[in-house]
């Protein structure tokens, strides 16, 4: 059969059109990268030749001398210990996304499978909550938990439950087919149950993209342990990059290199979960 005049004028668009989606991707992907590539290149150039912008993007040769001052710096009796800081980020960050997940989910379960009065009521002010930024009641909080500084119990705690959290889980679960709960009931199974042993494993998607922002949000947490932390003890790591900015001498090669231990951790749970994410996203962006 010959191609009809229109078919023969569709394709050269709809590769046009390929075309200039690829390279307007590409060009974004590349605004996206650049800054990190720059973090990674900078972090093992000469400290003096951080700051020549891009006419000297691309180091002359590659030294992890800013590393080893880094950790050398951190680990002397005067300044603390680089891995006593990591730890302390790392505690923090379990707690809240392992506690987050349990409590937040068992929320949403909640609120989107089980029927009782005042459900929507309650919903409605979780999605009321989602407005109010942080800033807003960091200084009454502070008020609040002042006899709790210095503690890492702090700073985790008033983080566990998550409005946000609560409704992806909310969106997630209530996209599952009731008739698989029905079956479940029917054979006996509980709320509990069919919520730990169906829905659970069901939501894998849910769960993964959850822990990563849980953990992208908490890992680089700043204004409230500023607020909360004046012990070096229990002080995490962004804390502790901004006072190690502030010594004197300004050395932005060590500066660049504290930002990629910095950054390796959320890398690592990215990879770790990122099947999962991508999939939660995805479905997410459908049922949206």
């Amino acid at each position: 059969m010959a191609s009809t005049p229109m078919a023969t004028t569709r394709a050269p668009r709809r590769r046009l059109r390929r075309f200039t989606d690829y390279a307007v991707l590409t060009v974004l992907a590349f605004v996206f990268v650049l800054p990190v590539l720059y973090l990674l290149l900078g972090s093992l150039k000469p400290s003096d030749q951080v700051l020549n912008g891009l006419s000297g993007f691309l180091p002359t040769h590659l030294t992890l001398a800013n590393y080893a001052h880094v950790l050398d710096a951190l680990n002397s009796d005067s300044t603390g210990y680089f891995w006593r800081f990591m730890g302390v980020s790392l505690l923090v960050a379990f707690v809240v996304v392992t506690g987050g997940l349990f409590v937040n989910s068992m929320a949403a379960y909640g609120m989107s499978r089980l029927k009782w009065r005042g459900r929507e009521a309650v919903f409605t002010l979780v999605l009321l909550l989602m407005l109010v930024p942080f800033e807003s009641v960091a200084v009454p909080l502070f008020y609040l938990f002042n006899d709790q500084r210095n503690t890492i119990y702090i700073q985790a705690v008033p983080f566990i439950a998550n409005a946000f959290s609560i409704y992806q889980f909310h969106t997630f679960f209530r996209s599952i087919p009731p008739s698989i709960e029905e079956a479940a009931r029917l054979d006996g199974a509980g709320p509990w149950r069919t919520f730990f042993a169906i829905v659970v494993p069901m939501s894998k998607p849910a769960f993964a993209s959850v822990a990563i922002l849980t953990f992208l949000t908490q890992w680089g947490s700043f204004l409230w342990p500023v607020l909360m932390v004046s012990d070096p003890s229990v002080r995490p790591l962004p804390l502790e990059m901004s006072v190690f900015q502030g010594q004197q001498p300004v050395d932005w090669g060590e500066i660049l290199a504290f930002g990629v231990l910095l950054v390796l951790p959320v890398l690592v749970v990215f990879a770790f979960f990122q099947r999962w994410f991508v999939q939660g996203v995805a479905s997410s962006a459908v049922k949206g």
